[in-house]
């Protein structure tokens, strides 16, 4: 029986299967995409998430570290500087192929497919796993991959085994869902809550522009935010969020002074996420525990998902080693309830005008409190 089985291979669920295997667990992750897999994301981790990521032994060769953060609006703008150590901007598709290669050395497999169905099975659980890389990667499955004991036609019958379409079931001690904001294995296990309040989305694309400062900067406008991340030497992620349904040059036009910057061409096309804000029952389920995104999720505006979901990664197989999953639990709202109640608190100014407009300046004319919200959430 596998140790720890995780559905997703994304930073979340490859910093779990990663720690397991750290811990001496049999670690396998299941995912159905080719790998490197990019999405909508700020692509910044703050210090403790740089430094999670140095613990896990992984080292991302393209990054640009940045030592703060800067709110602007208009006329007005403020920064701040971490006290313990630099942050990391990263291209996504970087950080994700740095871990797959950490979590190959430390042999786990990948498998292709997607985690479809869960049911108890006395001391663990059962997974079955359905379907293939959806492109290409056809290398990745087979006997040779998954053990004769999961593969084969004998087993699997012909029409569910092979490279197209590799249909089985694992047997595993826990089950860990990182797969994502709108988790299809949460939403199966009924642990989804209403989100309430209007719906955010985030686009972000990239520009060949040599970064202009060494703080990540927050720019503020009536209806938005963009949020801009260096993330290489002549590389910069443009990230815009809103509750209005507009595209993504729309967006930035907001934003004059900062479009001004942007001389450089896009370097990427434009990817979208959202609904954002993602309400979460609990995050432990039996012998199934949900992480990263897929554990809940506030907003994007103050920038710790990755770093949250090394950090809680770590944390769960902690609880795992030691036999009390259920602690997981709290250790995942001690990790998150800074960031959840600031995000939260600039979240609900946002929707009232004569609020959000005094965000930047208070931020200004209080920087020793904007400083300690800033420390407190690297």
């Amino acid at each position: 029986m596998i140790d720890v089985l995780v559905a997703g291979g994304g930073p979340a669920g490859l910093a779990t299967a990663i720690n397991a295997a750290l811990a001496g667990m049999e670690a396998v992750v299941v995912e159905p995409r080719p790998g490197p897999v990019d999405k909508a994301c700020g692509e910044g981790l703050m210090p403790t998430g740089a430094t999670a990521l140095a613990d896990l032994g992984v080292s991302v060769p393209d990054g640009r570290p940045f030592r703060g953060i800067r709110y602007v609006d208009g006329p007005h703008r403020v920064q701040a500087e971490f006290r313990d150590g630099l942050g990391l901007g990263v291209r996504r598709t970087a950080l994700h192929t740095a871990l797959a290669h950490r979590a190959r050395d430390l042999g786990v497999r990948v498998v292709p497919g997607r985690v479809d169905a869960v049911r108890a099975a006395g001391e663990g659980v059962r997974a079955h796993v359905a379907g293939g890389p959806e492109q290409g990667g056809s290398e990745l499955s087979g006997p040779d991959l998954c053990g004769p004991e999961l593969c084969g036609p004998e087993l699997c019958g012909p029409e569910l085994c092979g490279p197209e379409l590799c249909g089985r079931e694992f047997g595993a001690r826990w089950l860990v869902a990182a797969d994502g904001l709108h988790s299809p294995i949460r939403a199966r296990l009924g642990l989804d809550l209403p989100s309430g309040g209007p719906r955010r989305y985030g686009l972000r694309r990239h520009y060949r522009i040599a970064p202009w400062t060494d703080f990540v900067e927050v720019h503020w406008a009536p209806g938005g935010e963009a949020y801009v991340t260096p993330v290489g030497d002549d590389l910069v992620g443009v990230a815009v969020l809103s509750s209005e349904r507009r595209t993504y040059d729309e967006h930035l036009a907001r934003f004059p002074d900062l479009l001004a910057r942007l001389d450089g061409p896009p370097a990427t096309p434009v990817r979208g996420a959202g609904p954002l804000r993602q309400r979460v029952r609990r995050r432990v389920a039996g012998r199934i525990l949900l992480v990263g995104d897929a554990a809940g999720y506030v907003d994007a505006l103050t920038g710790e998902g990755i770093s949250l979901a090394l950090l809680s990664a770590r944390a769960l197989v902690g609880c795992l080693m030691v036999g009390r999953p259920e602690e997981y639990e709290n250790a995942w709202r001690r990790l998150s309830w800074r960031s959840r109640l600031l995000t939260a608190a600039l979240v609900r100014a946002r929707r009232h005008p004569p609020a959000a407009r005094m965000i930047v300046p208070a931020a200004r004319r209080l920087p020793s409190v904007f400083g300690a919200a800033v420390r407190s959430l690297a």
